[in-house]
C-alpha cells in the first residue's frame, strides 16, 4: 500500500502533551488510514469511507 500520498491529521481528541495520538488520513480515494503518531512505522488501520463513518459515530461522545 503506497501512502506517500497521504496527508495526515492528528484527531482533535488527542492530547496536547504527546500521549494518546491518533492520525488520520482520509485524502486518499476509497481509503481512510489511521495510525498511531508515537509509533508511525507500527501499522496503520484501513477503512472503507462507510465503515469509517460507522465507525466514528459509534464512539462520538454525545
Amino acid at each position: 500500500m503506497d501512502l506517500s500520498g497521504a496527508i495526515w491529521r492528528k484527531s482533535t481528541r488527542s492530547s496536547t502533551n504527546g500521549g494518546d495520538c491518533v492520525e488520520v488520513a482520509d485524502n486518499l480515494t476509497g481509503h481512510v488510514y489511521v495510525r498511531d503518531t508515537k509509533d508511525r512505522d507500527g501499522g496503520t488501520l484501513t477503512f472503507g469511507p462507510n465503515a469509517w463513518r460507522a465507525f466514528v459515530g459509534a464512539v462520538k461522545v454525545r
